[in-house]
């Protein structure tokens, strides 16, 4: 019997055409039978730009965040540096009083290019103030001087 088995086998013929048959289905990048799941394949392009575009607007939003600080900065760099040029005139100009911190206080220009710290405010001086009116100025507690108008 286990020749007529042998013989059985070996005569048997598939009636598919070898070419078109699989011999690992399973590694196909396609479903290989009627009721399999649809495969499709990745655009790996798409997948790729895709990313980068939204890399792209990450990291763009993160720069626009820095260059605003950055901006920040060097506005906050000037005004102290502009505290420092107004605080220099102020400790060069004349002043009859000892300046306490938290006042209000006014610097005007002599004619002559001279700084004097003053406590009259512009308009209380009335129709002829002796100088021009240059800042109104308030002493903090560093001794630097806070520009509350020029």
């Amino acid at each position: 019997m286990t020749t007529v088995e042998e013989k059985e086998k070996e005569e048997f013929i598939n009636p598919i055409d070898p070419d078109k048959i699989a011999e690992n289905p399973h590694l196909l990048p396609y479903a290989h039978t009627v009721g399999g799941a649809v495969i499709k394949p990745i655009d790996k392009g798409r997948v790729k730009g895709l990313a980068l575009s939204a890399m792209y607007e990450q990291t763009n939003t993160q720069l626009d965040q820095i260059r605003e600080q950055v901006e920040l900065l060097a506005l906050q760099a000037q005004k102290i540096h502009k505290r420092v040029e107004m605080s220099e005139k102020i400790y060069l100009a004349e002043m009859n009083f000892k300046p306490l911190i938290g006042h209000t206080y006014y610097l005007y220009e002599r004619k002559n290019g001279k700084f004097v710290l003053s406590m009259v405010a512009p308009y209380e001086w009335g129709r002829s103030c002796p100088y021009s009116y240059n800042a109104t100025v308030k002493l903090l507690s560093d001794h630097t001087w806070d520009i509350l108008d020029e």
